[in-house]
């Protein structure tokens, strides 16, 4: 009985073995077949519209805000402050008193000065009146040498009066000097504008001659100052449109105007590279607005030529091919026709098209 049920087993794992071998070549078989008789995927392509649009092309530059005018603001002598008037930031309007300094030492001085010129004046006075008394006095002179003496005694006394006019003179000046330096020492704004003390001396108690004490900036008339390559600097022009961006509020775009391309190159240490890479400044003026104050980061693009109603195609789509330029049109019903095109203006994104194309044709890319 076991022996018959172990030969039952036996054929019935063999019939398993071959339904399975038989099962899996019919599928490669078939299936196989079915699947090479599929008709083949058709080949993917990417269309592009050429239209008719403005074309502009510009350059990328980045810099930093400055105000256009700044006055700045110098102790007019040297001396103890005795009041400020005026704090960091504040408004002020020309005329406005800034500080005032001590008068009291700058008066000493000027009135010794007034006492050594008065003095200078009564000796040559003294001086000239003896000349004179002893020139009348004098008996004629008999001898060459007793003459040649009287004329050098003369000679000496002009010189010596022309040297005492020379010292009055540089006296006067100086006391006028200081009698100027007097008035400014209650110190008045020049311009209207926002004062901004110097960082490292604000408010200082003394102040030494002519030491930097802060500026007066005019918060309306700022500057977009850029630096730009070699490559890009003869493409700038005075008058071309710029679209500006604050670093600190990339959501704000600002109006400026190129106002000034430098001639002379100032030179930067490039990194990777051997030498000094030369950099040329470029000056944009900057409208208004309540978030834009010096010292800021920016970045601008400078429209470097426009074209209206240029027919433009994406740039994707054209292949160069030596001085040779073409595109696959679409022809429609799946048929590309390769076309040569006459290329114009040319930017990242889009070619301006002079002949091969019109708009509202459409070319692919396979």
């Amino acid at each position: 009985m076991k022996r018959t049920l172990k030969k039952s087993l036996k054929w019935i794992i063999i019939l398993g073995i071959i339904s399975t071998a038989g099962y899996l070549g019919y599928t490669k078989f078939f299936k196989g077949n079915e699947a090479a008789e599929l008709p083949p995927e058709p080949m993917q392509v990417i269309s592009f519209p050429v239209t008719e649009e403005t074309l502009t092309s510009s350059i990328q530059v980045k810099g930093r805000s400055q105000y256009q005018q700044e006055t700045l603001v110098y102790a007019p002598f040297a001396s103890k402050v005795t009041a400020w008037k005026v704090e960091n930031g504040a408004q002020v309007k020309k005329g406005d008193v800034l500080f005032t300094l001590d008068q009291s030492l700058l008066r000493n001085e000027i009135a010794t000065a007034e006492a050594a010129n008065r003095k200078t004046k009564l000796e040559a006075e003294l001086n000239a009146f003896v000349s004179q008394q002893e020139d009348e006095s004098a008996a004629p002179a008999g001898t060459e040498a007793e003459r040649l003496k009287a004329l050098a005694a003369q000679e000496a006394a002009r010189l010596n009066d022309e040297l005492n006019q020379v010292n009055a003179e540089i006296q006067a000046k100086e006391l006028a000097d200081k009698k100027a330096k007097l008035n400014t020492a209650v110190y008045h704004a020049p311009e209207n504008g926002i004062f901004l003390y110097d960082s490292s001396t604000e408010r200082p108690q003394t102040v030494t001659d002519n030491q930097y004490i802060g500026k007066i900036v005019d918060l309306n008339k700022l500057e977009f100052i850029a630096q730009v390559g070699e490559q890009d600097i003869f493409r700038i022009k005075q008058g071309m449109k710029v679209q500006v961006k604050m670093t600190a509020m990339k959501d704000l775009i600002l109006n400026g105007e190129v106002t000034e391309v430098s001639k002379f190159a100032t030179t930067t240490t490039g990194q990777n590279t051997a030498g000094q890479i030369p950099q040329f400044e470029v000056v944009i003026s900057l409208q208004p607005d309540e978030h834009l104050i010096g010292g800021l980061s920016l970045s601008g693009d400078i429209e470097t030529s426009r074209k209206e109603k240029a027919v433009v195609v994406s740039s994707i789509a054209v292949v160069h091919e030596g001085d040779l330029a073409y595109v696959m049109l679409d022809k429609g019903n799946g048929q590309y026709e390769r076309t040569e095109i006459k290329v114009g203006m040319e930017t990242t994104e889009k070619t301006e098209v002079l002949s091969g194309l019109k708009a509202g044709d459409t070319v692919v890319l396979q």
